[in-house]
């Protein structure tokens, strides 16, 4: 009995058992397995219970002030203090692909402001559920456009094969991390790319890689390049921390604008949760850069349709707090001096 056999006879299964359980008045829902908390969440259940003060929190990595309160970014406090005095601004449902000035501004961060593809109309971004949302969202996309061999770093971001697995694509994972050097295994790595599955995905962290911090330098990056597109594998990269390596916003995105530089496809998941530290704002954005700007509106019109029974249309507040920062033209570099002075502290 194949895979898809199996699981449709747990299912029927499942719903047998559901069905007798209505009708003996119990619960529909009691042949459910109770499963535990994802680890770091559990952790920071754990410290909310913790009466000690001496407790420290080593779960979540967010801004804490010097006695270990939540900390908002002076930045984001002034373009809190802009949007709560702007007597135009409203609360209506946005565009289903979120906030238009937010996808062009977000493109222009990640992607630089004289990217070839943004001017050739061959990028489409959308507004996404902070990184994890458009992660998801790309996950979904590809699940029922490409379905193609998902190949991940063997030591990666604990959430990213659920991306994957949760819509059906197959993961597999690359060599990536050398635990005998604490550095990366830049041969094992593209021994497995060399073998991976012509045209497979391959999602690519692009700067301060989850959790080891150990990146490739450009010219390992640019053999990486050359090798996936010889291959024709197709990159999925994941932003979540442009700015707070380097403190450049450019330099953390130079290794994703290699691969959008030589004119070939490829995914990109922003989030602002740590640059900006918006948490629990989820403020994100899915681009994906394209070949041609015909096929970026075909892309872009089939995200909507995904996106639609989904959330319908993303949340306003986080998302018009990033567009009053990266508009900001009396200052453009404030979030990187901040992010600067964070790393000195």
């Amino acid at each position: 009995m194949n895979s898809l056999s199996s699981d449709r006879t747990e299912n029927l299964s499942a719903s047998s058992s559901s069905s007798e359980c209505q009708q003996n008045g119990g619960s529909s829902f009691s042949h459910l397995p109770l499963v535990p908390d994802p680890a770091i969440y559990a952790v920071m259940t754990a410290y909310a219970k913790d009466s000690s003060p001496l407790k420290l929190n080593l779960g979540v990595g967010v801004y804490r002030s010097e006695d270990g309160k939540p900390f908002i970014l002076d930045v984001v406090r002034r373009a809190e203090q802009l949007l709560a005095n702007n007597r135009s601004a409203n609360k209506e449902y946005l565009p289903i692909t979120g906030i238009p000035e937010f996808n062009e501004l977000s493109a222009k961060l990640i992607l630089g402001n004289d990217s070839p593809a943004i001017k050739e109309n061959r990028v489409t971004t959308v507004q996404g559920v902070a990184g994890c949302g458009s992660l998801s969202l790309g996950a979904e996309f590809l699940a029922k456009h490409y379905r193609q061999t998902v190949y991940i770093p063997d030591q990666t971001y604990p959430n990213h094969p659920n991306f994957f697995t949760s819509v059906g694509l197959v993961v597999k994972t690359y060599r990536y991390y050398d635990p005998t050097t604490c550095g990366l295994d830049f041969q094992g790595l593209m021994e497995d790319l060399s073998s991976a599955s012509p045209g497979a995905i391959v999602l690519l962290q692009a700067c301060g890689h989850n959790p080891t911090g150990v990146d490739p330098t450009i010219s390992q990056w640019e053999q990486i390049r050359l090798l996936m597109r010889s291959k024709g594998l197709l990159p999925f990269f994941d932003s979540a921390y442009q700015g707070l390596v380097s403190g450049d916003l450019d330099a953390d995105a130079w290794p994703l604008r290699l691969f959008v530089a030589d004119g070939g496809e490829c995914l990109i998941a922003q989030s602002y949760s740590k640059n900006m530290g918006l948490y629990g704002e989820r403020v994100g954005a899915l681009s994906i850069v394209c070949k041609t700007a015909e096929v970026a509106r075909k892309v872009e019109s089939q995200q909507k349709i995904l996106i639609r029974p989904s959330y319908s249309n993303p949340p306003i507040h986080g998302a018009s707090i990033v567009t009053a920062i990266l508009k900001d033209s009396k200052n453009p570099n404030r979030l990187v001096n901040k992010q600067r002075e964070i790393r000195k502290a």
